[in-house]
């Protein structure tokens, strides 16, 4: 397990620093805090949004900082312009997770950056940065030269470019007097899924064979900011190529999204296959809502069809989850779940042991950024039903358990979701996180 306190018996050890807290109690802002700040959208008012995070007990956010847009993309961000997946409020992905914006908007980006920061400061919040740039952030823009620039990069020099962007993040926050309110910096979320992983042979897991890349982009960062913590990010816990973490991290990072029955979903409906593997019939008898379009029928505007390719998501999930009755895909995972009960729990608790354990490897803190059942549609209630609730709660025993260093109360717990209504968990994990250690 990473190191519990500031100073280690280990001369290689990274210690926290010290005016960062011993524990971090996180909530997931990534890319909705600056994509949704429109009228009666969740960050309309920052300062609102985080005083209803230290209500709820948490400590630290974590963020899309748009670093390659702000600082490498050449592009002019003092009117940015960002809008819903397909242009209409109530069209395509308005029903889908993280995906239903409601509202355009235009924002000077960089002063919207400095704005976060220092509200967070004024709150005690700490700030972790990430970039979801190379797997959505681009897709709620209103053109495509964001994309286009991300996609210019030769893949080879996407994380250094990346790393050197989070460099010039801590540059200008430095400038403002508020790099104190920086946790960490990841060169971005979940590197092994999305389009980083370009031009790899293809040969090895991804992880394995980003594994240069990573040191590459972390020793870029390095060189600028040493004092600062900077952390790879996994999605899951790749148990199976771990001996491909970057040698030089200085902190840990993963999601450990256990799946287990949703995965059993979404591999009977094909989510995320070719959509003419699509069985609709069924799909329209298990899932789906009266007088639901077919998948076919269920479409980005052409004039939208490059934000797509911008994001990561597959056509089929995002029909289901717009399409769907939530109480029938609850109910689905709910008859199904049994035989997968055991296999969730036991899943996420190795998964965060053996995290633990290549953390202390390494002799890095350990964070758990995102996690824990999967993607499932907004309206849905299984993460907050009694099975998913109790995954939180052992999610959180175990983190604390293993010494991780910051944890959160689920990926789901956060403004943009309906979970944030949801006080009484959230209070009850993030005080058993942020208890004194006995």
């Amino acid at each position: 397990m990473p190191p519990k306190s500031r100073e280690s018996s280990s001369p290689q050890a990274t210690a926290i620093p010290a005016h960062l807290p011993e524990r971090l109690a996180i909530t997931l802002w990534d890319f909705s805090w600056y994509v949704r700040t429109g009228p009666g959208e969740p960050f309309e008012d920052l300062d609102a949004a985080l005083a209803k995070a230290v209500d709820l007990g948490y400590n630290a956010v974590r963020i899309c900082a748009m670093p390659f847009l702000l600082f490498r993309s050449g592009l002019d961000t003092t009117a940015l312009r960002l809008e819903p997946l397909g242009g209409d409020p109530d069209g395509y992905g308005s029903r889908v997770r993280w995906y239903d914006v409601r509202q355009t908007t235009v924002i000077d980006a960089k002063a919207h950056l400095l704005d976060l920061f220092r509200a967070a400061d004024r709150h005690g919040v700490k700030v972790i940065s990430s970039s979801w740039e190379y797997q959505q952030s681009p897709a709620f823009a209103d053109d495509p030269a964001w994309y286009e620039a991300l996609h210019a990069v030769d893949p080879e020099d996407r994380l250094t470019v990346l790393a050197e962007a989070q460099a010039d993040l801590v540059d200008l926050l430095a400038e403002h007097g508020l790099a104190h309110v920086l946790a960490c910096v990841e060169p971005h979320n979940e590197v092994q899924i999305g389009h980083l992983t370009a031009g790899l042979p293809g040969a090895a897991d991804a992880v394995v064979e980003l594994q240069d890349r990573l040191e590459a982009g972390i020793a870029a960062f390095q060189a600028r900011h040493p004092e600062v913590l900077c952390a790879p990010n996994y999605g899951g816990v790749p148990t199976g190529s771990l001996r491909s973490l970057p040698r030089n991290a200085t902190a840990l990072a993963f999601h450990p999204y256990v799946y287990g029955v949703l995965d059993d979903l979404i591999e009977e409906f094909g989510l995320r296959r070719d959509p003419a593997e699509f069985p609709q019939e069924r799909a329209d008898a298990e899932l789906l809502r009266p007088g639901a379009p077919t998948l076919a029928e269920w479409r980005l505007p052409e004039a939208h069809a490059w934000k797509l390719k911008a994001s990561i998501m597959q056509p089929a999930e995002i029909y289901v989850h717009d399409w769907c009755d939530p109480e029938k895909f609850d109910r689905w995972l709910y008859d199904h779940y049994g035989p997968q009960r055991i296999a969730m729990a036991n899943r996420l608790r190795d998964w965060i042991d053996v995290a633990a354990d290549h953390a202390e490897r390494l002799a890095v803190p350990l964070f758990f950024g995102e996690g824990w059942v999967g993607y499932t549609p907004r309206d849905g209630r299984f993460e907050e039903g009694p099975v998913g609730a109790q995954l939180c709660r052992d999610a959180v025993a175990h983190s604390v358990r293993v010494g991780a260093w910051g944890s959160i109360v689920c990926s789901n717990a956060a403004p943009q979701h309906p979970m944030w209504t949801d006080e009484a968990l959230q209070r009850e994990c993030n005080a058993a996180l942020l208890a004194p250690a006995k």
